[in-house]
């Protein structure tokens, strides 16, 4: 595949920036019609995102250079071309959620209902973003054959895509987007049921990112690695156990303001 878009003069517009942008700008849509229903000041959301973004993307490139510092070591000025890939998303949540922890920390605004407008928007543009690998042809799977990805009904131009040199490898970007369109969906009915307790979409959203991305990264053959062990594997099963227990925590409340849908918290503007 081509990674370039297309060119204004000699500057490239890669598939993979454009894809992230669409991801990013399609969440932040989503996030401020939530916020809107709670009347949750939408400026507010608006500059914690863009903060957000920014650290969250030179986190996610410092993540993915400190596991791959050999690659980098005789040409660091490299580092800066993240357009060209080399972002690791597992940094640039952590970097994210420092940054937004920190703006609602200044603003003394509760992080954990900010994140549950925030989480469906971020797995949303993870599925969205996760392309930009297709036409970058980087985080792929094991060889395999032509019949086996037929007989897995993948579409044809995903097929195709998948063939370098003559080989065919499987197409573990868009098992995760699939992953993750899937856990948007769940994510929004769980979003609007009477019954959700603030914190239950942050909770759902690590158990199910960490759970999909693990199985996954198994079969991921450009891993970044510490020792002998998968970096993304150890990461989503810290991400699993930390939503798991909040999940737990969270069903042992029972009090009506604990609802995330209730009316009398409703209106939390500042």
């Amino acid at each position: 595949m081509n990674p370039v878009l297309f060119t204004i003069g000699n500057f490239e517009i890669r598939w993979y920036s454009v894809l992230i942008l669409v991801g990013v700008i399609l969440g932040y849509i989503i996030a401020e019609r939530e916020a809107k229903r709670f009347r949750f000041n939408t400026d507010f959301l608006f500059n914690m995102f863009f903060y957000a973004l920014i650290f969250g993307i030179i986190g996610a490139r410092l993540y993915y250079v400190a596991f791959n510092w050999s690659n980098y070591a005789s040409n660091p000025v490299s580092i800066l071309y993240v357009w060209k890939g080399g972002l690791a998303i597992h940094g640039g949540i952590i970097a994210g959620l420092i940054t937004m922890y920190l703006y609602c920390k200044k603003y003394n605004v509760s992080l954990i209902r900010v994140l549950d407008f925030v989480c469906p928007s971020l797995i949303l543009a993870q599925a969205i973003g996760r392309w930009g690998n297709f036409f970058n042809g980087e985080a792929h799977g094991p060889a395999t054959t032509l019949l086996a990805l037929q007989n897995k009904h993948i579409p044809n131009f995903i097929i195709k895509g998948m063939q370098v040199n003559g080989i065919y490898y499987e197409p573990t970007f868009f098992y995760e987007s699939l992953w993750c369109l899937l856990g948007f969906i769940i994510m929004l009915i769980i979003r609007r049921s009477k019954k959700t307790k603030i914190g239950t979409l942050t909770a759902t959203y690590l158990m199910w990112y960490g759970a999909g991305r693990f199985f996954i990264e198994g079969m991921r053959t450009d891993s970044l690695m510490l020792g002998g062990f998968k970096v993304a594997q150890i990461v989503s099963v810290i991400m699993f156990i930390i939503g798991l227990l909040a999940i737990m925590i969270i069903s042992r409340k029972d009090r009506y303001e604990d609802l995330y849908n209730n009316e009398e918290t409703k209106d939390i503007h500042f």
